[in-house]
Parts: C-alpha cells; sequence; structure tokens
C-alpha cells in the first residue's frame, strides 16, 4: 500500500527540473504544417526518443539516482525493466560510480540488452511467461545490499519523468489543450500530470496503450488497478506491464482524460511517419501516442496537442516492418 506521504507533488518536478539541468538533454519540440493539416489542429512532437539513452527515462534515473547514499547501498543498485528504464539505470549508475543490475525479459529487444551491458551493467535475463521479475530484483537485492529502483513506483523517478512535459510546456510558447502519453506503468502519464499542475497548465492529459494491452485504461474505469490478460504479443515491447504501477495509478486516476488505444498496425504507421515527417527513428512503444492521434484525428481537430515520441531504441528488423506493406491510409 503506498503511503501518502510517498506520492509525488508537482514541486517534486520542479525540482528535478533543477537536478537534470546540467544532465539531460533538452530535446527539441517539432512540429509540421503537413501533420497539423493532416490532423486538422496544431501538434507539437516531444522527442524524447532524442534523449540520452534513447529515451525520457533517463531524467527519472539521474533524478533518483543522484540522490542515493551509497554508504547504504554498497552493492549498488538493481532495476527490472523491458529495457529503456534499465538502459537509463545502467548509464546513470556508470556516470555515478554505482554498480548496476538490471532484470530484463529474454524477449526484451536485442539492442536493449546490449546497451545495457555496454554500460557496465550486469543483465539477469528471466521469462516473463514464467517468472516474476520483482522477485528476482528482490533476491539479488537482498543478497548484495543494492537498492532496487523500480521504472514506476519511485516518487523520485516519476518527478524525473515528468520534467518531458514541463520542458514541453515551456518550449510551446502557448497553451496545450490535451496531451498524449505513451503509457506501460504508468511513470510518464503520472509525472506528465504532476508537470502540468506545476505549470499551471489547463491540458488534459491521456494516457495511450497498445490495443489489448490497455490496463490503465481499464483501471480508469473501474476505479481500480486490473491487470492484462496476457504478457506479451504486441510490438510494443516497452509498454507491456501486467496492471498500473501502484504510485503512479495513485497519481493520475483523478486527474487524467480517457484513454486511448492503437494497434500494431497503427504503430508502424506511425513510426514511418515520424520519419518522413521530422526524420527520427521511434520505437513502437515510443510511437503509440503518435499513432492513436494518426487514427483518431477527430479528436484533435481545431485543438493543439502535444504528443509525446517517449523512446527510440528499435531493433532494425522492427523498424524496417514500418516500411513495407504498411498503408498509412488506412490509420488516416
Amino acid at each position: 500500500m503506498i503511503d501518502v506521504q510517498d506520492l509525488p507533488i508537482a514541486g517534486d518536478v520542479l525540482d528535478a527540473a533543477g537536478r537534470l539541468s546540467t544532465a539531460a538533454v533538452v530535446t527539441p519540440l517539432l512540429n509540421s504544417p503537413d501533420l497539423d493539416a493532416r490532423l486538422g489542429g496544431r501538434v507539437w512532437i516531444k522527442a524524447e526518443n532524442l534523449q540520452r539513452t534513447g529515451a525520457f527515462k533517463f531524467r527519472g534515473a539521474f533524478n533518483c539516482l543522484s540522490r542515493l547514499d551509497p554508504r547504504r547501498f554498497p552493492g549498488g543498485v538493481v532495476a527490472y525493466s523491458t529495457g529503456n528504464h534499465g538502459q537509463a539505470i545502467a548509464t546513470v549508475a556508470r556516470m555515478l560510480g554505482l554498480q548496476a543490475t538490471i532484470v530484463m525479459p529474454i524477449d526484451a529487444p536485442a539492442v536493449k540488452v546490449a546497451k545495457a551491458r555496454q554500460q557496465g551493467a550486469r543483465v539477469e535475463l528471466y521469462d516473463r511467461r514464467t517468472q516474476s521479475r520483482e522477485d528476482i530484483a528482490t533476491a539479488i537485492a537482498g543478497q548484495s545490499a543494492a537498492a532496487i529502483i523500480p521504472p514506476g513506483d519511485n516518487r523520485y523517478v516519476v518527478a524525473g519523468q515528468g520534467t518531458a512535459a514541463l520542458e514541453a510546456l515551456r518550449q510551446a510558447g502557448g497553451p496545450i489543450d490535451t496531451i498524449l502519453v505513451p503509457c506501460g506503468g504508468g511513470g510518464l502519464t503520472a509525472g506528465t500530470c504532476l508537470a502540468v499542475e506545476a505549470a499551471g497548465s489547463p491540458a488534459v492529459v491521456q494516457p495511450v496503450e497498445p490495443a489489448d494491452f490497455d490496463d490503465t485504461r481499464r483501471s480508469l474505469l473501474a476505479q481500480a488497478r486490473v491487470t492484462n490478460a496476457a504478457v506479451d504479443g504486441s510490438i510494443c515491447d516497452s509498454l507491456l506491464a501486467r496492471l498500473p504501477a501502484e504510485l503512479p495509478f495513485a497519481v493520475h486516476r483523478h486527474r487524467v482524460g480517457p484513454g486511448l488505444t492503437a494497434t500494431d498496425h497503427e504503430v508502424l504507421v506511425a513510426m514511418r511517419v515520424a520519419f518522413e515527417e521530422f526524420r527520427v527513428v521511434l520505437e513502437p512503444g515510443g510511437a503509440v501516442a503518435l499513432a492513436a492521434a494518426l487514427a483518431n484525428p477527430e479528436t484533435l481537430r481545431g485543438r493543439t496537442t502535444l504528443i509525446i515520441t517517449s523512446g527510440g531504441n528499435v531493433d532494425a528488423d522492427v523498424f524496417t516492418r514500418a516500411f513495407l506493406h504498411v498503408d498509412d491510409r488506412k490509420a488516416a
């Protein structure tokens, strides 16, 4: 059970922004007149795929690990992750001289596993169908006196993730009506809600999930956390949480607008559109919010929308699929 004192607040995002000011990349806010015309409104793309480690996760990792007292945790840190959180923890741990162990699913994209190892982390692979990543991380931490850094259930991780939206709201220089956010465990969605509050913005935050993995959307309707029926089966590997993380759900359950979903086909279309319009590379999970926008243009018409493209760590064979036999008219 999350204690109310453990919940991040808007001020935590402002504090995280100051801590990250000399560590994180100020990622660009992109706009395309052609995309505006296609969707019938003003559309801003916050390109977090260009963040350090190729995803927004660097923000939360640095905000959290930079506060860690290494004397309390001589074994360093342990993180469980489908990839991007693990890469970020491995990178920041190396920056700060900490040991890192990353628990990753055996079917994680090879590029994500390789990058974590390149940063000097030890990678423990597990079968997401039969094993619990939380149990594995707990056992490792107990043996080595390491701190467990979850991807969502950590106040400083969530606050750090929120700095992406805070930065974008400042860059936009004008009011934003809607923010579409890729959502797995919910850390980025929760951080974005707090950023909106910190900025005094009227924007409505909408989580976007892969079709058939919409545990956050269904949990919001039920006002209680519900699980997905499956743990795999979508190309959006970075968003395949079993259920919303407890802390993020407590933050955003009364703050967010209706959840949206996107199919794998729609995601591939979005990856192609992002490359053609902006020459940026998105991973499937990082493209899901743009995919929902392209598939549902009526929801953006006449509005100003901020879309967070959260990551770009994609294997070449998956990225290639976006350009082979994908007809974007089906998602228009």
